[in-house]
């Protein structure tokens, strides 16, 4: 039994390190779980679990649609099961997901790391664009992209503590940590993390540091622009969406995904129906990515600081 807490750094952990490290300091709090790797918990942060609790850990191999119809029948006899791998490999299991988890409303967690471009040098065929589209369209299905290591490590438990199926992206590079000590997760709830009356942008993942940067340089600029992290995809906060359409008149949406089907879908399905107000989506324009670093690739593809800054400003000229 592990006895001795792995801290978190307060900055430049990755949200797979804050995972892996926040699962291992609370495993002892939950006897039936169990956690489910592919053979890659180097790659996703579980080796801190794999280290302390290693009775605990099922090694699958490379045969993600095994494990996830493992876990279905894991947790079909009271235990409660944690599967983790890159996000790409995620969607090989999408058919067990759907049937064996959702359909049959498991109390299983699917955490998926390497999302998006924030993947880098790994290339096209590692950055999942698509994943957040295909897990939010699946019924019974909570989807969640939390955007630092404080609010991975309150996640964490939180899906732990919900009874049935989840799924959960964390991140491959190091990250910012933007929340203080007084934020408290909640699933399908966002928060406002900077006010502001001209424009709304929300976010979610990697992407919820840019856009508060990007606020900040538009706030010098004359452009008073509310920061909201929209770290619950499904059920998604429609209050709060409302709210900010009514108050500041646009919303534009950023994400590490491609523009179809993730954040900005999920925020325009309610916009459309409850206030409808002009919007724009930051995203990947619905192409695959390639190899680079991080940073490099969140510039071309548009979705880094100044990507952000040009959106609004794009929206804002267009209305």
């Amino acid at each position: 039994m592990n006895k001795t807490p792995i801290l978190l750094g307060s900055s430049g952990d990755s949200l797979r390190e804050a995972f892996g490290k926040a699962l291992t300091n609370i495993a002892s709090q939950y006897p039936n779980l169990v956690v489910l790797d592919a053979d890659i918990a180097g790659g996703t942060g579980i080796h801190h679990f794999r280290r302390a609790y290693p009775d605990r850990l099922i090694q699958c191999g490379i045969a993600e649609q095994n494990m996830v119809a493992m876990a279905g029948g894991l947790a079909a006899t009271g235990l409660l099961p944690v599967v983790t791998t890159f996000a790409v490999f995620m969607l090989r299991a999408i058919e067990q997901a759907r049937l064996s988890i959702a359909y049959a409303d498991m109390n299983v967690k699917l955490v998926a790391s390497h999302p998006g471009l924030d993947v880098g040098p790994d290339g096209a065929s590692a950055q999942c664009l698509e994943d957040l589209a295909a897990f939010r369209a699946i019924p019974n299905m909570i989807v969640l992209s939390p955007c630092d290591p404080l609010e991975i490590e309150q996640a964490t438990k939180a899906i732990l503590d919900y009874k049935g199926p989840v799924y959960m992206r964390t991140g491959r590079s190091g990250s910012t940590r933007i929340l203080d000590k007084t934020y408290k997760f909640e699933i399908g709830k966002g928060r406002i993390l900077k006010e502001g009356k001209d424009l709304t942008i929300i976010g979610c993942g990697a992407t919820t540091s840019r856009a508060l940067n990007a606020a900040r340089i538009l706030e010098d600029q004359g452009i008073s622009v509310r920061v909201v992290n929209m770290s619950t995809l499904k059920p998604i906060d429609q209050d709060l969406i409302v709210t900010c359409a009514k108050e500041t008149g646009y919303i534009v949406t950023v994400e590490d995904h491609n523009i179809y089907g993730g954040l900005g879908s999920a925020v325009a399905e309610v916009v459309v129906k409850k206030c409808p107000v002009p919007m724009d989506f930051i995203g990947v324009n619905d192409t695959f990515g390639e190899s680079g670093e991080p940073d490099e690739l969140a510039e071309k593809y548009g979705i880094d600081t100044d990507g952000i800054i040009k959106g609004i400003k794009r929206l804002i000229k267009r209305s």
